[in-house]
């Protein structure tokens, strides 16, 4: 814990430096654990901005805003349409790259309008190891890494947010919706509020880690492989087989797998 809590240190240090700074906020355990910290030590000199769009469930959004309201920070919202970004629809390989330097684009104009010198992200050393083309973005822009200056793992980052009361600490891992297509399969509003539903309501049955892949009228559930007990139970599988083929899916499927995190990277090679 000792190296844990001087690593917390560093990021304080670190955040200190900056002086003052916008952090891009998800809602997401790496980004509430950054703000938070933020906030602390910079008070209303650590300002959140959250991007509300189609690949944004308003379950994520009303965290972000919940959370800042309950804490005293300042939230800026800001509107992001990916699918008006030239290309995006057609999901290639740097897909997260033209999101996010359109996205951070937009946040460093707030930055600049109010005189804040820095924008900061929530990525940790686990990122990484990943195929993550929006950290390209995030180099070419400058955008500042908090969590990974200080070398924090998501482990790490879970153990310190429950030691801090923050209810993040064992919130399920997130990623924008449209890292649930096959690269080249086309991303539509109407595709991506069916995978949201269909994650939504695995949600609402008390499933925790999931993630619904689209793969054309195909649904790839994938949940944390200590739940498939549960889920092949006569009464849910029924139920969600039923629901998801209302949200539109023809085929309803099991990962075998379980959770993977990026699994969609996986193709990337074929």
């Amino acid at each position: 814990m000792d190296e844990l809590h001087e690593k917390k240190r560093r990021l304080e240090s670190y955040l200190l430096e900056l002086g003052s700074v916008i952090i891009a906020f998800s809602s997401g355990v790496d980004s509430t654990f950054l703000l938070k910290v933020a906030h602390d030590i910079l008070g209303q000199k650590a300002v959140a901005v959250t991007a509300r769009s189609c690949s944004f469930p308003m379950r994520e959004f009303n965290e972000a805003k919940n959370f800042c309201q309950s804490e005293g920070i300042e939230h800026i919202i800001v509107e992001s349409d990916e699918l008006a970004i030239k290309g995006f629809r057609q999901n290639p390989k740097n897909r997260c790259y033209l999101c996010k330097r359109e996205l951070f684009g937009k946040i460093l104009r707030i930055a600049e309008q109010r005189g804040i010198p820095y924008v900061a992200e929530g990525s940790n050393m686990d990122d990484n190891g990943d195929y993550r083309p929006g950290l390209v973005a995030v180099e070419e822009l400058q955008i500042k890494s908090p969590l990974r200056e200080a070398e924090l793992t998501k482990a790490e980052i879970r153990l310190l947010s429950k030691e801090m009361g923050l209810s993040t600490w064992d919130k399920q891992s997130f990623a924008c919706l449209s890292s649930r297509f096959v690269y080249g399969e086309t991303i539509t509003e109407e595709k991506l509020s069916m995978v949201d539903r269909a994650e939504q309501r695995l949600l609402d049955l008390g499933f925790h880690q999931v993630r619904v892949r689209i793969h054309g009228n195909i649904a790839r559930i994938e949940i944390d492989p200590s739940e498939f007990e549960k889920i092949i139970q006569p009464q849910i599988a029924q139920h969600l087989n039923q629901y998801l083929h209302e949200q539109g899916f023809l085929y309803v499927t099991l990962d075998l797998g379980g959770y993977q995190m990026g699994s969609m990277n996986k193709t990337l090679d074929k």
